[in-house]
């Protein structure tokens, strides 16, 4: 039976018009020599150099696709950032916080009464590391079942074939491979005159382990962590005061959903303050100070705080890897120029995720991690990343696909709107959860969809549908006339669908 896949691959293979370097002779080698390497010095077909979202999914599609693989990462736990400080544990003290703000100001509504409510923070922070551990190890199993070399340590490259390992326990290992994908992710962008020591003056890697609630907490940035991490503490008892440069939160947001959504975190006393420079941070004494001044100039102030989370945004992380030694381009922003294969000028080198221009989110890096593998294996690889959604974990959720209403005005192109409150909706109705809306963007010719954007509770599971209608370049009609469960939440972007070609049947 094997041996028939196999004819049945090769014939498959000889009859694409495969154009690439990569020959079907090197693929079918791949598909024959699959396994783990007996030691680190053994050649590969793919080295992936760091273990986060992109890394590790495109370590196992490798391995899946036949070539043999190896991947190197520094923490020695794989999920990068995303599983092990980021992604998870965020939404894991997220739901756990609303859970707490829930029972305490929502639950008498729905008849169930307690005599008291109170947060152990201890038990909460175990539940959010026993989901990290969890998940860590799953992916480690992962690794063990589709045979992808597992090496601990931090790599660097000796030559465009070559990566050299100190790994965590103390020795060193050089492996080798064909292909070579760095995917070593992002790390916290600093401010100049702030140190950030993850007591006091903390990343959004210290914000998810304070031992206990500050009374205080000032955010700088109000991007997507900024506001989350805001919302978490803000729900467990601190007062949270937003920093921001800029004139606006989450500046690539609609701009009428922003309106909306600053306005419900303000509902829940989360304070902002715009168009606001930090011109110093004083953590000298028991608190912090800050002195700010607004951002086209004026007089200063001072702000104290229990603790500050420095949440001003990330940048590509690729020190010590030694690019510059095998000539690896990167632009001013440190990011690694790559054409639409992944490649970078150096032949073999290759890079995705965050290191690479796009947004830095953990599935875009899946997605590139997949095409990446599929380009190295003489396939067809592709991610259009205007079309990659983005989620704000609050309460409500934000989540948004394609463009924004004011990017469409800039390039001038003609358009409908069809809006949809969860207010109309039956099921948000019935949960006592109506706040936000739907809105979607359509060409005005072609009913095209060119943007979703969703404000919700669970607007990050309801963006989905969005998604693949905008990959399939569907119209609002098209959504408008598929049958949607009832009393669904989902019904709510079937009515704005509707709104935006004709009328809606429930406002």
């Amino acid at each position: 039976m094997a041996m028939a896949n196999l004819a049945r691959r090769k014939a498959y293979f000889l009859t694409r018009n495969v154009t690439t370097s990569h020959t079907d002779a090197l693929r079918f080698s791949f598909s024959l020599s699959r396994g783990f390497a007996s030691s680190g010095s053994d050649e590969n077909d793919v080295v992936v150099i760091g273990g986060g979202p992109g890394g590790y999914v495109a370590a196992i599609k490798a391995a899946q696709l036949g070539l043999k693989t190896t991947c190197i990462e520094k923490r020695g736990a794989l999920g990068g950032t995303c599983l092990n400080v980021g992604c998870i544990p965020s939404k894991a003290l997220l739901h756990s916080s609303h859970m707490y703000h829930e029972a305490k100001h929502a639950f008498a509504h729905h008849g169930i009464k307690l005599a008291s409510v109170e947060v152990d923070l201890p038990a909460m922070l175990a539940q959010k590391d026993n989901a990290v551990k969890n998940l860590t190890r799953g992916i480690e199993g992962l690794f063990k079942k589709n045979k992808v070399t597992y090496v601990k340590g931090y790599g660097k490259f000796l030559s465009p074939n070559e990566v050299s390992v100190e790994t965590i326990d103390g020795g060193n290992t050089v492996v080798k491979g064909k292909h070579i994908i760095v995917a070593t992710g992002s790390d916290v962008k600093s401010l100049p005159g702030i140190t950030i020591d993850e007591k006091k003056i903390v990343s959004s890697t210290g914000a998810l382990s304070l031992s206990e609630v500050p009374k205080k907490l000032i955010v700088i940035g109000a991007g997507y962590i900024g506001l989350e991490m805001g919302s978490v503490w803000g729900r467990l008892g601190s007062e949270v005061t937003v920093v921001e440069f800029a004139g606006d939160i989450v500046p690539s947001m609609d701009g009428e959903i922003r309106k909306q959504f600053q306005r419900s975190l303000e509902k829940q006393k989360m304070k902002f303050m715009l168009k606001t420079k930090v011109v110093s941070v004083d953590a000298s004494g028991d608190g912090v100070k800050l002195t700010v001044e607004p951002a086209e100039g004026g007089d200063q102030t001072t702000l104290e705080a229990d603790v500050v989370l420095v949440s001003a945004g990330r940048t590509p992380f690729t020190s010590g890897l030694d690019l510059e030694k095998i000539g690896v381009e990167t632009d001013k922003g440190g990011r690694i120029l790559v054409n639409e294969r992944f490649s970078t000028n150096v032949s073999g080198v290759y890079a995705i995720g965050d290191v690479i221009p796009g947004p830095m989110l953990a599935h875009k890096a899946e997605e590139d991690g997949v095409a990446c593998v599929e380009f190295i294996a003489g396939k067809h690889g592709h991610v259009d990343y205007d079309k990659v959604p983005g989620v704000v974990y609050t309460h409500p959720e934000v989540a948004s696909v394609g463009k924004t209403e004011e990017q469409l005005k800039k390039d001038g192109v003609s358009y409908r709107v069809g809006k949809f409150p969860f207010m109309a909706n039956s099921r948000a109705k019935a949960i006592d959860n109506a706040e936000g809306l739907v809105k979607i963007l359509a060409d005005k010719e072609t009913d095209k969809i060119l943007g979703v954007h969703i404000m919700s509770p669970n607007a990050g599971e309801l963006i989905h549908e969005a998604v693949l209608a905008i990959n399939y370049d569907a119209s609002s009609e098209d959504i408008a006339r598929v049958c949607h469960a009832h009393p669904t939440m989902s019904e709510a972007l079937k009515e704005a669908a509707m709104a935006t070609y004709d009328k809606p049947i429930h406002i």
